[in-house]
């Protein structure tokens, strides 16, 4: 059989400082994770066992089902993870505690008969995953930032452009992404802000509340801002992607 190339939504996320916690600390860590992207699918419309997953060792990557729409892994997904990571590290010592670092891009990857899946997207994933504003959004507050998670441009203009519940233009702020060959411009947004949805914040969702209007602020003023709150860092604008002898 020969392989085929779809379309599909992709998720990385990245357990931040898991070295160091020693192998059965770690095992802790990803079952924790496991668990919580478990329980915060049961609230959206996706059935994980729909998706690919591949254990990363410290974190995971998963290929969402063709079609899926995109926003799906966004709200309520990533503010259900939050909200279970928090409640994990109430009950957890110092060296099981959970930060997250997440991605999202989406793009035509090859599907092999062997349910290998790969692609240039992903090499997109892997530097969003590892970029500066994401690493500082993650580590913002005394205790870090349950999750924080960032957007490839084509991500956002298929979610946070089309209007998606949930996903207000207007919180987000500038950033700039390098990583490598990698060079993009990111937006950062976080539940609680004063112009984004205020998920976590003790209001349900849907309630009818309206957050209260504020100027943009700098990138960092947001990440020192973010305290316990989920860490949104979304990329739109010109990216460029350059390849250099070795690939």
């Amino acid at each position: 059989m020969n392989p085929r190339y779809e379309y599909r939504a992709l998720l990385a996320c990245d357990i931040a400082g898991s070295a160091g916690r020693g192998q059965q600390r770690l095992q802790e860590i990803r079952d924790a994770l496991r668990s919580a992207l478990s329980g915060a699918f049961d609230h959206t419309d996706s059935d994980p066992r729909d998706f690919v997953y591949v254990d990363t060792g410290d974190g995971c990557r998963l290929v969402a089902p063709a079609g899926l729409p995109k926003a799906g892994l966004l709200v309520p997904l990533l503010p259900e993870l939050g909200t279970r990571i928090r409640e994990h590290n109430r009950h957890a010592g110092p060296e099981a505690r959970l930060r997250v670092r997440a991605a999202l891009h989406a793009g035509e990857v090859r599907l092999d008969p062997d349910g290998t899946v790969s692609g240039t997207p992903f090499e997109a994933l892997a530097r969003l995953l590892d970029s500066a504003p994401l690493r500082r959004a993650a580590a913002a507050g005394p205790d870090g930032t349950p999750v924080a998670a960032i957007l490839s441009q084509h991500y956002y203009e298929e979610t946070v452009g089309h209007g998606h519940e949930g996903l207000e233009a207007g919180a987000f702020t500038a950033a700039e992404v390098r990583v490598k060959e990698y060079a993009a411009r990111a937006w950062l947004w976080y539940p609680g802000s004063p112009v984004g949805p205020h998920l976590g914040s003790g209001r349900e969702p849907g309630s009818g509340e309206r957050p209260a209007e504020a100027g943009p602020r700098a990138v960092e003023q947001l990440v020192r801002a973010t305290g316990n709150g989920t860490v949104f860092a979304v990329g739109r604008g010109d990216q460029h992607i350059r390849y250099n002898e070795r690939g």
